[in-house]
Formats: structure tokens, C-alpha cells, sequence
């Protein structure tokens, strides 16, 4: 296994260019690609600002943005994505990604990895149509990418050890806390976490409480953000993808239901702080 010098990323939305900037502030050469190419544009206005943000507090110097800026190229074609390591951060749909990495196999090399920041979708299940299953990990980071220092990593059932270990040295080079996951839907986190999020629109359906509310308790008991403000931080289309993929992958266990509010909130567009509104305006 090659040393790993550039990172493509595939999807710049908020994950996406999260992963790029801290690949880039760590010295990898990155490429950023989306299929579409405003949100390629705007998520390197964002990454600017976060690195602005940075050396406002204090916390990296106008070397370190310049060199990050520098590390950072942009894709027009996925066939530009060549990479020694590519994370795709893209839509929680596992025929989609599966797609995507079968032709990232046949563009990149036979030591490429592919990694997947899915929230919640099996690695095996990913890997199992692909000519290199071997090279398919799970590198799960959570949001804001960019801050957060926890990174999730998953092996599938055929995951090379050697893969594995390289990840976890990657995540400590791009300053992230490594935790090494089963292969179980949600992993550990989104397992654990998916009831704080179920719970809380199960209280808004009966009626508990309304939306500030609960949020406001929930916060008083020492919580930074109460479940609705964390979806629609999160984005509240992929928070529901991410539960109704669960809800499948346990055969529809009641405790994973998802909510009939927050799919009409989906319907409508209303997806959070992206959107403009969620289940707050913004």
C-alpha cells in the first residue's frame, strides 16, 4: 500500500468540503469535485471563510490558510479524480455509491482507496459489487467536519487490516480522535444517537411539547443543541435519509420509525439551515 499524498473528495456539500479542508490544511494535495460546479465554487468560499474564522480566533496563522488554499484544486470531469485515497460524501443511497466507486475502480489504480463517510449504510454492502472490496472502508466524520475531532472507521467483511490501519493513521494526521466501528447499520454513533432525534419528533407528534420547547429543555439539561436546531444544522433531508435507511436496515424496528413530520418538512424543501428554513427560519 502506496503512501497516501492526494485525497479526492466527491460531494462539496457540507461534509464534503469539511473533509477537503482539513486534507488540505494537513498537506494533502486535494481535489474537490461535484457534479455540480456552483456548489463546488461556493464550498471553497465557505472553506475560505472557516480558514478566516480560524485566524480570527487565533488558532491558525495567514501561512497556514495560504498553504491550505494552495493544497486545494477543483474538479470539472470525476474522471480528474485520481487520487491514492478518494472519500466520497455524496447522497445516503447505496446503489448510488456503488455506482460511483465502480467507476473511480476503473479510472484510479489497484491501490486507491475508496472510503465512504456514509452515516449509516453497511461498508460490505457498498464493497460487494466492486473488483477491489478490499480497498472499501468506512471513514465516517461527523459535523462540522472541520471541527469535530471524531472519525468513525469501519471495515467491511473484506477489508484488508492494512487499509484499515492506514485510515487510522490518516485520521491522526488530519488532527481527528480514530475509533474503530463494526459494520452495523448506523455504526456506533448514529445507533446511539438516532433515538435523540426519534424521541424528540415523537414528543412533537404527541403533542408533548412544541419545537422550541423541547429544544429548550433539552439544552437545559446540558446539551449544546436540542434535536430539531441539530437537524437543521445537520441538514433535515439527510437526517431523515439517514433514519429511514436505518428503519430499513433493522427490518423496520419500531424504535427507528422515521417521523411523517420531518419527511413533510423534507417534501416541502424546508431542509434546515441550507435551505433557508427547517424547522427554524433562518
Amino acid at each position: 500500500m502506496k503512501k497516501i499524498k492526494t485525497v479526492g473528495v466527491i460531494g462539496a456539500g457540507t461534509m464534503g468540503l469539511g473533509i477537503a479542508q482539513v486534507a488540505a490544511m494537513a498537506g494533502y494535495s486535494t481535489i474537490l469535485y461535484d457534479t455540480n460546479s456552483t456548489v463546488v465554487d461556493n464550498a471553497f468560499a465557505t472553506i475560505e471563510k472557516n480558514l478566516d474564522k480560524g485566524i480570527e480566533k487565533g488558532k491558525l496563522s495567514t501561512k497556514t490558510k495560504q498553504l491550505a488554499l494552495n493544497n486545494l484544486t477543483k474538479a470539472s470531469e470525476l474522471t480528474e479524480i485520481k487520487a491514492d485515497l478518494i472519500i466520497e460524501a455524496i447522497i445516503e443511497n447505496l446503489e448510488v455509491k456503488q455506482s460511483l466507486f465502480a467507476n473511480l475502480e476503473e479510472i484510479n489504480s489497484e491501490d486507491t482507496i475508496l472510503a465512504t463517510n456514509t452515516s449509516s449504510i453497511p461498508i460490505t454492502q457498498i464493497a460487494a459489487k466492486l473488483k477491489r472490496p478490499k480497498n472499501v472502508v468506512g471513514l465516517h466524520f461527523f459535523n462540522p467536519a472541520h471541527i469535530m475531532k471524531l472519525v468513525e472507521i469501519i471495515s467491511g467483511a473484506a477489508t484488508e487490516d492494512k487499509v484499515v490501519k492506514q485510515m487510522n493513521d490518516f485520521a491522526k494526521s488530519i488532527g481527528k480522535t480514530a475509533v474503530l466501528a463494526a459494520d452495523s447499520p448506523g455504526f456506533i454513533v448514529n445507533r446511539v444517537a438516532r433515538h435523540f432525534y426519534v424521541e424528540g419528533l415523537k414528543a412533537l407528534e404527541e403533542g408533548v411539547a412544541d419545537v422550541a420547547g423541547i429544544d429548550r429543555l433539552v439544552e437545559a439539561c446540558g446539551f449544546k443543541m436540542g434535536p430539531f436546531r441539530l437537524m437543521d444544522l445537520i441538514g433535515v433531508d439527510t437526517n431523515f435519509s439517514v433514519t429511514t435507511s436505518m428503519f430499513n436496515a433493522f427490518h423496520q424496528n419500531s424504535k427507528f420509525r422515521p417521523s411523517r413530520i420531518q419527511e413533510q418538512r423534507v417534501d416541502a424543501g424546508h431542509w434546515g439551515r441550507k435551505s433557508g428554513k427547517g424547522f427554524y427560519e433562518y
